[in-house]
């Protein structure tokens, strides 16, 4: 097995929405959540389209100069963008950089702050 499929099944089982996107804001991949959560706009279909064209004004703006704020230094790594009170959790942008450090897409990562319910080991 490729360590690629690793990587692909720790995303695929993520409970968050993740949306991988290149510099030029070409959605790369979502994984399952992500495309049950964003349906409505299109789901799958949005797999090779930009995804500034899914955001206001003022949000592309802001995605623009997070991606000059990753630039900037190879420490740019994380920034936290909002807090979302109806589903209680905190959203960032996450860089992403090849293995030399280079910046070569970015995607939001949501953080619940909501406290798990299940008991331990419950199956």
């Amino acid at each position: 097995m490729e360590l690629f499929e690793y990587f692909q099944s720790i995303i695929d089982q993520d409970s968050c929405p993740i949306v991988i996107c290149n510099l030029e804001h070409t959605i790369l991949y979502m994984n399952p959540t992500a495309i049950t959560r964003y349906a409505k706009r299109g789901g799958e279909k949005l797999v090779g389209k930009n995804l500034l064209d899914c955001h206001k004004k003022q949000s592309k703006e802001q995605i623009q100069k997070v991606l000059l704020w990753f630039q900037e230094s190879k420490e740019h790594n994380r920034i936290y963008t909002f807090y979302n009170k109806k589903e209680n959790k905190d959203v960032y942008i996450i860089a992403l950089r090849d293995k030399t450090g280079t910046l070569i897409g970015y995607y939001e990562k949501h953080e619940y702050r909501t406290k798990e319910t299940k008991e331990y080991y419950h199956y």
